[in-house]
């Protein structure tokens, strides 16, 4: 008896132990895990070796601007570190290209080892000597390095300092000549030619960036002209980012493009073929242009027509992406379809279009609400002019619906009472709720057009009846607690629960947070 008591005892203390133990490692992982390390926009990471293998040591955690404000200090400016070719400050440390594993490693050891020795002599706050004091296990810093891009706002106030002199910034290259050159009326965005990593001779868009905007604003500084940032976080520090001036209205960027377009199988002039079996889309560009910050949005390779790239049988151009897909598809702002989807997360559409996913019944002219405009007899061609004129034709003869029905067709209150044997009947403010999700989107152009019909909006909740005024009560399909041929499909109190508490939800809604706020209970 003893000695079970005893087996016991220690089968308590173990199993107390392991508790203990299990605990302190849990702990000591999230401890670890944490990232306590100060943060910083200017933290370049020095791995300029992995071009020549796999490092030896660990890379460099470098602080660009606290160098800067050293050398500033001493009166030197980026010279001291950068060299310079066609009087242009070039990124690489003491040197213009990288020769060889030795020889940059050498670069860096001298010229940074030598700085902080000669620093160090003088009694002044220097940087480590010692291998160790570089080459880190563990970054005394964390990046807070925050991507940037170049806007239309920020295009438009670069283009007016430079008074519309775009070749200043825009070029291509003649292979023939080999040679740089502005080409007129076809500038694009530095990243269709500048890709993520250097290729060849044609550099990264972070060597372009870098090499072009720090020596315009550092020659604007010598001159002593307001101009841009040269520091690491005047670009790339969120809080500096969120204090760039946004230009409010923002002209259109000036590259002679259409305001109406056709989108097409077809390609500009070609002869209306047996391919062009869909309606054309009239496409207002004018109206996206406004709606996005930068043309890369649509355009993200370059900025030719869409079906150049995206074919119906798909090129590797276009990485192979169908023209079918890269207009439909879901879950990206790449595709117009897609792109109306993410907008239908906004807090004011979220209510309605969350639960009006897949399962909601398609009109049959569903398609027909983009692919609005007849495809000409066939043998017949459009001119570029020609194809402008229509789209901007049907775009302009449409009539956006911002409203619904008259006050008087649409019921003040509903009284719901499936609940009724635990609570008082719940008195649905019906009214009210249209009325407050037609005041949320008549200013939303994208529900002006889709909504169509007056009715439409009611389709929030009515979401599988035909548009009217007076449309089928929802325990038409919501009767039964579980229907085994729609098992998908709730009961009537789990519909009505699921739409109104998710839509409050989505909407941000606060109240109610509890059953008696809807339902009052029977005494």
């Amino acid at each position: 008896m003893n000695k079970g008591r005893s087996l016991l005892r220690w089968a308590g203390f173990l199993a107390v132990a392991i508790v203990l133990i299990y605990g302190i490692s849990v702990h000591g992982v999230e401890k670890i895990s944490k990232n306590t390390s100060p943060m910083r926009a200017d933290v370049i990471k020095i791995d300029a070796m992995t071009v020549f293998g796999k490092l030896e040591r660990p890379p460099v955690e470098f602080l660009h601007e606290a160098h800067t404000e050293a050398l500033t200090k001493k009166n030197k400016d980026c010279s001291a570190c950068h060299l310079t070719e066609k009087d242009l400050i070039m990124p690489k440390f003491k040197r213009l290209k990288d020769t060889g594993r030795k020889e940059v490693m050498d670069i860096y050891h001298k010229e940074c080892i030598s700085c902080h020795k000669e620093m160090k002599s003088a009694r002044e706050k220097a940087g480590p000597v010692e291998c160790g004091g570089c080459h880190r296990e563990k970054a005394l810093y964390s990046s807070s390095r925050q991507p940037m891009g170049f806007d239309n706002s920020l295009h438009f106030r670069h283009s007016k300092a430079q008074e519309k002199k775009c070749e200043r910034c825009h070029h291509e290259y003649d292979e023939k000549a080999k040679k740089l050159f502005y080409a007129k009326e076809k500038e694009g965005t530095c990243r269709y030619c500048h890709k993520q990593e250097t290729k060849e001779k044609l550099i990264s868009m972070s060597l372009a960036s870098h090499i072009a905007c720090i020596n315009c604003h550092s020659r604007n500084i010598a001159k002593k002209i307001i101009t841009g940032p040269v520091k690491c976080s005047g670009c790339h520090d969120l809080a500096a980012q969120q204090k760039i001036e946004k230009i409010k209205p923002l002209l259109r960027v000036e590259r002679k493009q259409p305001d109406a377009v056709l989108l097409k199988t077809a390609k500009k002039g070609v002869v209306i073929d047996n391919l062009n079996k869909m309606n054309f889309v009239p496409f207002d560009h004018k109206a996206h242009e406004e709606y996005n910050s930068t043309c890369r949005v649509c355009h993200h390779e370059s900025l030719k027509q869409c079906s150049e790239c995206h074919t119906l049988a798909g090129i590797k151009d276009g990485k192979d992406v169908k023209l079918e897909k890269a207009m439909h598809q879901s879950g990206t702002d790449k595709s117009c379809q897609g792109c109306h989807g993410i907008k239908q997360n906004e807090k004011n559409c979220a209510g309605c279009h969350v639960f009006m996913g897949k399962t909601r019944k398609k009109e049959d002219d569903s398609c027909l609400k983009c692919h609005s405009t007849p495809v000409p007899e066939k043998g017949k061609v459009l001119s570029p002019d020609q194809e402008k004129a229509l789209a901007g034709a049907i775009l302009q003869a449409r009539k956006p619906v911002t409203g619904t029905y008259k006050e008087e067709d649409i019921p003040e209150k509903v009284s719901i009472k499936n609940l009724a044997n635990k609570y008082e009947a719940a008195e649905f403010p019906h009214r009210k709720v249209v009325n407050t999700l037609v005041k949320n989107i008549k200013e939303n152009k994208l529900a002006g057009y889709f909504h169509n019909q007056e009715g439409t909006i009611c389709q929030g909740c009515h979401h599988n009846s035909p548009v009217a005024k007076k449309p089928p009560r929802c325990d038409s399909c919501h009767g039964k607690p579980f229907d085994p041929e729609n098992p998908l499909r709730p009961g009537i109190i789990g519909a009505y629960h699921q739409q109104c508490m998710g839509c409050h939800k989505e909407m941000g809604i606060a109240k109610p947070v509890g059953c008696i706020e809807c339902h009052k209970e029977k005494k």
